[in-house]
């Protein structure tokens, strides 16, 4: 018979987070292994709840959520999120410029399959939430990584940007706050980002879906207020982080900027949209409560609150085992630590997770896995409590030492 095989689509995709290493995970499960999934930010298993007015809403409103909506959202849903921005600056934010969808990563790939042609390249940076490479893969398009400066707080590098574009340059991709690296990105450098945007005329995508995620002095500086009305920019977020909500798959992407030079692009959208019937409803009325309602994450980011204590906590622990080095996170959920290479000599990072798992029982991800070229990198999830927190990260330097013996670089 003939084997029935992938599509050659899926060639140069890959989605790490979820890849082997949870694949040997689960095995290991299998053999009656009890893993510590630090791999995915996913607040739930670590005992984070929905807050309960989203919860009490999207009951209340299950009677009438029972049927397709419109492909674009319920309407109170796209008010709420248009509402939203015109809070923030973005006094031209209307209804009509939202789409709702079943989270961020269902929006980002119908963007990417609108937009992109067949080789047209997109700046992603690197590292990068790896969704956004594999999506541009896929929708035919070349991903070009621009670095992201660890020396200074991982800050986008602007020189390196404008080197890598090309007559063929499309877009770029902004990540802020930052997944997998946990920065928040200052004023100068967004309009740095928007500048070079401008002049190379270039659509931005801008990921923001941890806005709200901010420690100490951290300000998050919305893309699109600095776009204007001249550079196109779409702006993704959603309930899942802020609201610990990733199961309800509620996010939302706004189109601002010059819109009617996209007309033809956002007909497409609206296709793309189309296609899919609409996102999941139920989860479309947790929109305007988590919106307009109380913002409980405020308690978790603020010295004493879960995200805050939890990051700090795996940062300065990171940073006291031999060898391992962390930028302090300023958002987000996550430590992107790096791997002296002269201390720890490793030709493959994967591989090395997989010993740290088999060894450990513990699964955090590798950095190539979110496209950082060097094998030098992993990232852990901040999500576990203090206590757990310890038990972790003593284990990953239990694992180390012994690294550093079979080495001889103790």
């Amino acid at each position: 018979m003939r084997e029935i095989k992938q599509s050659q689509k899926l060639k140069n995709v890959r989605y790490d987070v979820r890849g082997p290493i949870l694949e040997e995970a689960q095995r290991l499960e299998a053999q009656g292994h009890k893993i510590l999934k630090l791999n995915i930010g996913n607040p739930a298993p670590f005992g984070f709840e929905a807050p309960q007015a989203i919860v009490a809403d999207m009951i209340h409103h299950l009677p009438e959520a029972q049927g397709y909506s419109d492909s674009r959202g319920i309407f109170s849903a796209r008010t709420a999120v248009a509402q939203y921005y015109q809070s923030r600056g973005l006094t031209e934010a209307h209804v009509d410029d939202v789409f709702i969808g079943n989270g961020v990563s269902e929006l980002i790939t119908m963007v990417l399959q609108t937009f992109i042609d067949d080789g047209n390249e997109i700046l992603v940076p690197a590292p990068d939430y790896p969704l956004w490479t594999g999506a541009v893969t896929l929708s035919g398009g070349t991903p070009v990584h621009y670095l992201c400066d660890e020396s200074n707080d991982w800050a986008p590098d602007l020189a390196d940007i404008e080197s890598k574009i090309t007559e063929n340059t499309h877009a770029i991709v902004i990540i802020n706050p930052n997944n997998p690296t946990g920065a928040v990105y200052s004023e100068e450098i967004v309009k740095g980002l928007v500048d070079i945007a401008r002049r190379h005329e270039l659509v931005i995508f801008s990921d923001e879906i941890y806005e709200k995620i901010l420690f100490d002095d951290a300000v998050h500086h919305h893309t699109a207020t600095y776009a204007g009305d001249d550079v196109l920019c779409l702006t993704f977020s959603g309930l899942s982080k802020a609201y610990r909500v990733c199961g309800y798959r509620s996010g939302w992407v706004l189109v601002s900027g010059p819109k009617h030079i996209a007309r033809d692009f956002l007909e497409g959208l609206t296709l793309v949209s189309n296609m899919r019937m609409c996102a999941n409803v139920p989860a479309q009325h947790a929109i305007q409560t988590a919106l307009g309602g109380y913002q409980s994450v405020q308690e978790l980011i603020v010295p004493g609150g879960r995200f805050y204590e939890q990051s700090m906590l795996a940062y300065r622990l990171l940073n006291e085992i031999p060898g391992v080095s962390a930028v302090k996170p300023r958002g987000a959920l996550y430590v992107f630590a790096r791997l002296d290479p002269e201390i720890y000599p490793i030709k493959d990072d994967e591989q090395f997770v997989i010993d740290l798992l088999r060894a450990k029982h513990l699964l955090v991800t590798h950095g190539t896995g979110f496209n950082w070229p060097d094998p030098d990198h992993f990232r852990m999830v901040c999500l576990p409590d203090v206590a757990m927190l310890e038990e972790a990260i003593g284990r990953i330097a239990e694992f180390l030492a012994e690294y550093r013996t079979k080495v001889g670089t103790a």
